[in-house]
């Protein structure tokens, strides 16, 4: 069985709910995971958009959410999650701040990748890192990973 990750909010390929994103609440999906192989020994979740700032023309990766150290027997979090699980640890979003920061395009319908790593460790602590100096921490102990995509595009101005 290989991990996956899912959400009762949205499918694969779909509609993020505006609930989820800056035209609502700004609270954090519901996510679900399952298939941990033998020998993970945490969790580490990234939630970034690869479309900013325009679809059409993007020129970077917005980074929404970094988590690190998600417990190994975990199987998912809440919708707008308040207490993250015992040892899990929070890196900083491209707003600068230690959190989620829901979808908010400027411009367009964008993608938003959500990614679980199942890693062969414990992260020793990073503070809050970025998405880079927590890949950089996770290279060589990816067992697995899964990914689901949403998209979201503004109503309003």
């Amino acid at each position: 069985m290989s991990l996956t990750l899912s959400s009762s909010a949205f499918q694969a390929g779909g509609a993020i709910p505006a609930e989820h994103t800056c035209e609502g609440s700004d609270s954090s999906p519901p996510l679900d995971w399952s298939g941990i192989p033998a020998g993970t020994r945490s969790l580490a979740l990234i939630i970034d958009d690869p479309d900013a700032p325009d679809p059409a023309a993007p020129k970077r990766v917005w980074v929404h959410w970094v988590l690190y150290n998600l417990p190994a027997t975990s199987t998912g979090l809440p919708a707008g999650v308040k207490t993250l699980p015992a040892g899990t640890r929070v890196g900083l979003n491209d707003s600068q701040e230690a959190g989620y920061g829901g979808p908010c395009p400027p411009i367009g319908r964008h993608r938003y990748f959500h990614k679980l790593y199942a890693l062969d460790v414990v992260l020793p602590d990073l503070g809050q890192p970025t998405k880079k100096e927590l890949e950089v921490a996770m290279t060589g102990h990816v067992l697995d990973q899964a990914e689901l995509m949403g998209t979201y595009e503004k109503r309003g101005p």
